[in-house]
């Protein structure tokens, strides 16, 4: 396995997070649905790094760049069965390999 540093790792999230503050149209169901984890997961994850100095809530809206509540009204549509079929399809994957 290729060795990174921390440095670059978190060069490489905060992009991640500006590229996804910036693409609101990519919605979180299809995140979810194609790749198994959405804003919400980067939020959460980021709590859970952060050894309680940041909240969900906290981390949430750092990932988002606003309260995700402001996020999901101004650019959350409504999701399509198909959409929510490929969600859970995904969310299977994921407990199967163990994420």
């Amino acid at each position: 396995m290729v060795e990174y540093s921390d440095a670059a790792a978190a060069a490489v999230f905060r992009r991640l997070v500006h590229h996804l503050q910036q693409r609101t149209d990519a919605q979180n169901v299809d995140l979810m649905g194609l790749a198994g984890f959405c804003r919400n997961c980067l939020g959460d994850w980021l709590a859970e790094a952060s050894d309680g100095a940041l909240t969900k809530d906290q981390a949430r809206e750092a990932v988002y760049g606003m309260p995700d509540g402001e996020w999901k009204a101004s650019h959350q549509g409504t999701a399509t069965p198909e959409q929510l079929a490929r969600m859970e399809a995904s969310v299977a994957r994921n407990r199967e390999l163990g994420l």
